[in-house]
């Protein structure tokens, strides 16, 4: 019998996510990890799979760090072998894994990440090992000149002694024995330094022969006076390999004194990384980390199987184990009845295991047995024919399941006579529902949909059916049973027309009103569900455009405030102005009448300042227009003509044509004005009608967003703060900053007391690190 784990895939599943491990240690525990039993651990593995999630994505930590598997080369270290220079650079890179590791977790200051830092509160590293092994090694099959001062020492003499050897021989090749030579080379045989000579001549150079070529026709020859020299070499050449075993050896001996320690912090290294596989793989399936129960509840939002296409999969919510304990599955073949068991189940093996599951925000899954009949398990081996796999599957679950255990099975009764098939699979559901289990059946049984509806803690639901285009739709309905649809499938599968028809034919009577009805109550649905999601859509575009138009009227209400109040202080502004004028002018004819004796030009000057003050504080319908020139060549004396510089009217009293001047009496004044200043008096008032006004403002001066406080008084705050306020929204201002200080807290209690009755002030706030923090209150502006 293959046990729940195969049935439902999770192998699948865990072959995913070892995919995204770096050790191969990680990858094996993986692909053999079992799902618990135990709820609590259950709940510290998708605690530990939402820290590497948040660790990986969130918090940018680094993946394990890979290494190859170290587990012999520590034994053999610990029994006092020496390794190899590969070895120890395997077991240097397994030092750097567990310490980086450790460093960017402990590195971490975010107090969510407990399980981790515990984990890695718990490893053991060397860092000066590492660093050692780093320096020394310098490939796999060579030890760096720097590790030890003998070995610096031994390889100097032995390049010299080479180099000397060298030269030795050099003068072989250039000097009169070279016509005794094969090659113009120096060459090495069995670590001594040799000549190529002609085999007939190789009693012309003493020395000893170390080997000869294939061909016979030449022989390598150790000349007489290099054989001390190559002796020497080869002592200090041993005493190089002794020294490098040395080396070699006190690396390995340093490595197995810890390997106990080191074989825990590789276990530990290696179920971080599982986590983070785990993390890796949720991340990609968009899933999310379900709560768990150990009631039997399974209760799925918008769930994925993760074997299927996760941009074209149809999610499917499931509920089951709470309000009732079995859910009756029916409708069309092909309609995903089986897919939504098998996910079912899949989640729940998934979550058991640590791992996220694509679904929704809210899924609960349950934690414990999970039973499982699903699919044709016939062998030819035991002989077993469809039905009695399925009977020996049965058997198993009805020996085992026990409370809150949940099942799953797929069209029970199967392969055998109809009417004993619907009876077998009643009494299999009456048994699981006495011993307490919750779970899902899929069927096609008519009296297995009216079981449902007749036993208390049972429901039906059904995958919805397209009767129109003959397709399946993929959802899933609650409270009501599904028709099997099978003649319409045939149709749509291509089997003739004739004989579907003559199917039905043979249909009874009753099956053939009961699958009406089916059908009819499912079309319906459809229909309902299309029209209430019409509504719903057309319900939610109202509301925005509601919503819309609410936000457009609050704007408007806004910035009409925002005019009303720019209007306010712009009047207040002029008024202030017009104010401050009058006031220098009226101070300018004081001090013109302080003098003891007035001429005729302070008279002028005091009128003219007169004239300034009734021209400012005059109505728009009393400011009378002066624009038109008058026309000097039929100007006369006696004529009335306006005095632009005096602002006055007069009559010409004669004229100076040579000097473009005339003398005009003005009031009890008589002066001399030039032609260019005279304009044609205005004859009457206009009508209030015709009044045009043209108000034109001087430019005013960018207004600052920030005003500072500190050092005033409370008094003195409170005025610079309502004109700042008053030129702030008067520019149109959102946000502005009043600095105001820490000192003893006085004056900010001001500030803010001012700015709660302030009507234009909308909030505010003390500034954020970086803002001033609480010397600093930032307020909004209506």
């Amino acid at each position: 019998m293959k046990s729940s784990r195969e049935l439902l895939e999770l192998d699948k599943i865990l072959s995913l996510t070892a995919s995204y491990a770096v050790l191969d240690e990680s990858k094996a525990a993986l692909e053999a990890l079992e799902p618990t039993e135990e709820i609590e651990e259950a709940r510290t593995r998708l605690a530990m799979t939402d820290e590497a999630t948040r660790l990986l994505f969130f918090l940018g930590a680094g993946r394990v760090e890979y290494f190859p598997p170290c587990g012999d080369k520590l034994e053999r270290a610990e029994k006092g072998a020496t390794l190899t220079c590969a070895e120890l650079m395997d077991c240097g890179r397994m030092l750097r894994s567990v310490r980086v590791f450790y460093d960017s977790v402990t590195a971490l200051s975010d107090e969510s990440i407990r399980l981790f830092r515990g984990l890695a509160e718990r490893l053991v590293f060397d860092r000066g090992l590492e660093a050692e092994i780093a320096a020394k090694i310098v490939s796999e099959d060579d030890v760096a000149d720097t590790a030890s001062e003998r070995l610096f020492s031994l390889r100097r003499e032995i390049r010299l002694l080479g180099e000397r050897i060298r030269a030795k021989l050099s003068q072989y090749l250039t000097g009169d024995d070279r016509k005794y030579l094969q090659d113009g080379i120096v060459t090495v045989r069995g670590d001594r330094f040799v000549i190529p000579v002609k085999a007939e001549y190789k009693r012309s150079i003493r020395g000893f022969v170390h080997d000869r070529s294939q061909s016979g026709s030449t022989v390598f020859l150790e000349p007489e006076e290099i054989l001390e020299m190559n002796n020497e070499l080869r002592s200090l050449t041993l005493d190089e390999k002794e020294e490098v075993e040395r080396i070699l050896g006190d690396l390995s001996k340093r490595i197995g004194r810890i390997r106990a320690a080191l074989e825990t912090s590789l276990a530990l290294v290696s179920e971080a990384d599982t986590f983070y596989a785990r993390a890796e793989y949720g991340y990609a399936l968009h899933a999310t980390m379900p709560a768990l129960n150990a009631k039997g509840i399974v209760d799925i939002v918008k769930g994925r199987h993760p074997l299927l296409d996760q941009k074209t999969a149809v999610p499917v919510s499931v509920s089951v184990g709470e309000n009732y304990r079995f859910l009756i599955l029916s409708g069309a073949n092909t309609g995903g009845k089986t897919v939504t068991l098998k996910m079912c189940g899949l989640f729940c093996l998934m979550a058991a295991c640590g791992l996220f599951v694509p679904a929704a925000e809210g899924t609960r899954l349950c934690v414990g047995s999970v039973f499982c009949d699903v699919g044709d398990s016939q062998s030819i081996e035991e002989n077993l024919s469809t039905f009695s796999s399925h009977i020996v599957s049965l058997r198993e679950i009805l020996r085992h399941a026990g409370e809150n255990s949940f099942v799953l099975i797929d069209e029970p009764g199967g392969g055998t006579d109809p009417e004993e098939g619907q009876a077998l699979a009643r009494a299999v559901l009456s048994a699981l529902m006495r011993k307490g289990c919750r779970g899902i059946v899929t069927t096609h049984y008519g009296s297995l949909k009216e079981f449902a509806y007749e036993t208390p803690g049972m429901e039906n639901g059904s995958m919805e059916f397209d009767a129109d285009g003959f397709r399946p739709l993929y959802r899933l309905k609650m409270g009501e049973p599904g028709s099997s649809n099978a003649l319409a499938i045939c149709t749509r599968l291509g089997l003739p027309e004739e004989t579907v028809e003559e199917a039905r034919g043979y249909l009874s009577e009753g099956a053939r009103a009961f699958e009406r009805t089916l059908r009819a109550a499912e079309e319906s649905r459809v229909r309902a569900e299309e029209s209430r999601a019409r509504a719903e859509e057309l319900k939610r575009e109202w509301r925005e455009r509601l919503g819309a138009l609410e936000r457009e009227e609050e704007k408007f209400a806004r910035e009409r405030e925002k005019f009303l109040a720019s209007s306010k202080a712009e009047a207040r502004r002029i008024v202030s102005e017009r104010t401050a004028r009058a006031e220098e002018l009226l101070a300018e004819i004081e001090e013109i009448f302080r003098k003891e004796t007035l001429s005729e030009s302070d008279l002028i000057a005091a009128r003219t300042r007169k004239n300034q003050m009734q021209k400012g504080t005059m109505s728009e319908e009393e400011a009378p227009i002066r624009a038109i020139p008058v026309e000097i060549s039929s100007l006369k004396e006696g004529d009335r003509v306006y005095v632009g510089s005096l602002q006055t009217e007069g009559t010409v009293l004669s004229l100076s044509r040579s000097k473009q001047t005339a003398e005009v009496q003005a009031g009890a004044l008589r002066v001399k004005a030039e032609f260019s200043d005279l304009f044609v008096p205005s004859p009457q008032k206009r009508e209030k009608a015709q009044v045009r006004v043209t108000q034109t403002l001087s430019d005013r001066a960018a207004v600052r967003s920030e005003i500072n406080l500190i050092g005033m008084t409370t008094a003195e705050m409170e005025s610079e703060l309502e004109k700042f306020l008053d030129s702030a929204v008067l520019a149109n201002l959102s946000e502005v900053r009043i600095v105001h200080g820490m000192g003893t807290g006085k004056l900010r209690a001001a500030v803010h007391a001012l700015l709660k009755k302030h009507k234009r002030v909308e909030s505010f706030r003390l500034g954020k690190y970086g803002e001033g923090e609480s010397g600093v209150t930032i307020a909004t502006l209506r």
